[in-house]
């Protein structure tokens, strides 16, 4: 079965909470959240909490473990949770939801956001996950080739593409791999940045200046993340018109962003949690990919970089921000 297919049949059998289990007045949840680094939207996921009936301070108590943007510290972060003995954890990004794969067989994790949830190990495939771990896989290698379809139809004449990539992030061998082919299709010059600190993620501006770079795609990680703010600021100071996965690269001074609304990937995996503390298994819960995708176009950095975005793709986005 196409995996679009299954998911979108998937959504109309998560979006209801079931009406059959009362909901326990007298306990109290506790739920463990493992982040790789900040995440915008966590009040999507709390609101929804909320919507079905788990109040902080009430009936739910929440552990937060942020490794601030090092994922070598995750591991320590995922112990300590299962020390605690919560009742689910929920991971946002790809190396928290593995460090609390490593740390426990027993505990439900939930994947707020992912990438390649298979091709990382985290379930057996996405309609039959095995094991504890289920939720949202949000980032896909596909969406590679839209940012580069995005930019050639924004700027046509504009052939030299950089990348910044972290080689530390085992996912990007995968849009790697995905952005060559789409390069190659759309007849683009790749020139690739890496970078796995904030002083890289300079360096990366730089060298791109210095190989006459005519855009830049950056990739999604969870150290760029953390510094989303100077990456967008870096790419107004040299100039490079950019294009990013989220929409808050955009909303700080970038130009362009594709990828799915986290909002949204966020409150659905309340609902797998919900499920979970009702009774359901992880193992039973299908995975599921996002539905809605978003375009976010910064039409005031546009003019302050002289550069005209075409209509045909202004009335495409989601969101143009003057």
């Amino acid at each position: 079965m196409n995996r679009r297919a299954f998911v979108t049949g998937l959504g109309a059998v998560l979006t209801a909470p079931s009406a059959t289990v009362a909901q326990p007045s007298s306990k109290v949840w506790r739920i463990g959240q493992l982040v790789t680094s900040r995440t915008r939207g966590l009040d999507a996921f709390h609101q929804r909490l909320g919507e079905l009936g788990y109040i902080e301070g009430r009936n739910l108590f929440i552990e937060y473990r942020d490794a601030d943007g090092r994922p070598e510290r995750l591991p320590a972060l995922a112990t300590e949770l299962v020390r605690l003995r919560v009742d689910v954890i929920v991971t946002f990004g790809t190396q928290a939801a593995i460090a609390a794969k490593q740390g426990t067989t027993v505990i439900p994790i939930v994947m707020a956001t992912s990438g390649d949830a298979v091709g990382a190990g985290l379930v057996q495939s996405l309609a039959r996950p095995g094991g504890n771990v289920t939720g949202i896989t949000g980032s896909s290698p596909e969406l590679s080739r839209k940012r580069l379809e995005l930019l050639k139809e924004a700027f046509p004449k504009k052939v030299q593409v950089a990348v910044l990539w972290n080689p530390a992030n085992a996912l990007h061998v995968l849009e790697r791999e995905e952005t060559i082919a789409a390069a190659r299709t759309l007849r683009l010059k790749l020139e690739w940045l890496e970078a796995r600190t904030p002083a890289e993620i300079e360096a990366g501006f730089s060298a791109a200046t210095k190989a006459h770079a005519d855009m830049v795609v950056v990739f999604p990680d969870p150290v760029f993340a953390t510094h989303f703010a100077q990456i967008a600021s870096l790419a107004t100071k040299h100039r490079l018109p950019t294009i990013y996965a989220f929409r808050e690269y955009t909303e700080a001074g970038g130009l362009m962003s594709y990828g799915p609304n986290r909002s949204d990937m966020l409150g659905r995996a309340a609902i797998y949690v919900d499920k979970i503390l009702r009774g359901a298994k992880p193992a039973d819960l299908p995975v599921e990919q996002p539905t809605k995708f978003e375009l976010v176009i910064n039409l005031k950095t546009a003019k302050a970089l002289g550069l005209t975005i075409p209509p045909s793709l202004l009335l495409r986005a989601d969101q143009v921000i003057e």
